[in-house]
């Protein structure tokens, strides 16, 4: 799968911080690795079960925890397929036990093409393990979309 994932040296204070950002991108791309080949198991443990939000392109409001997430994982578990995905120009920027990744994403998958820009804030939970506490996926230029072959809701 082809990737831009330059970690640039000058966002981060010093060398814990870029190795715990190529630690949150490589958390992410391991969960899309598997995303865009049908397996669902890479969010499901990624995004916290202890708290979670999401916001997406096609769903008017936000889901409020990771259960409401069950059912769209399940429908698109072993369903959903891209030969290749492009990662671009991924950034983190760092709170305290917080982490914020944006990207932008691109894909033709078998249900449709994707070109979001993707914002996941991380938190380091109790375990010592990040997980993303809320994701936003939202179309780049929706104004410029046709969603009528769209075939997935959420």
């Amino acid at each position: 799968m082809e990737q831009n994932n330059n970690i640039v040296p000058e966002w981060y204070k010093d060398e814990n911080e870029q190795h715990l950002a190529e630690h949150i991108i490589g958390l992410e791309k391991s969960a899309l690795d598997k995303f865009f080949n049908g397996d669902m198991s890479g969010y499901r443990n990624l995004w916290s079960k202890q708290s979670f939000t999401y916001f997406d392109a096609v769903v008017t409001q936000r889901v409020e925890e990771f259960a409401s997430m069950e059912s769209f994982l399940d429908r698109l578990e072993g369903n959903l397929h891209a030969e290749e995905y492009r990662f671009v120009s991924p950034r983190v920027q760092f709170g305290q036990d917080t982490a914020i990744l944006t990207y932008q994403l691109f894909a033709r998958t078998n249900f449709n093409e994707i070109e979001y820009n993707c914002i996941e804030v991380f938190q380091k939970e109790a375990s010592g393990e990040w997980h993303v506490v809320h994701s936003t996926w939202s179309f780049i230029r929706p104004m410029d979309k046709d969603f009528s072959r769209m075939k997935v809701r959420v």
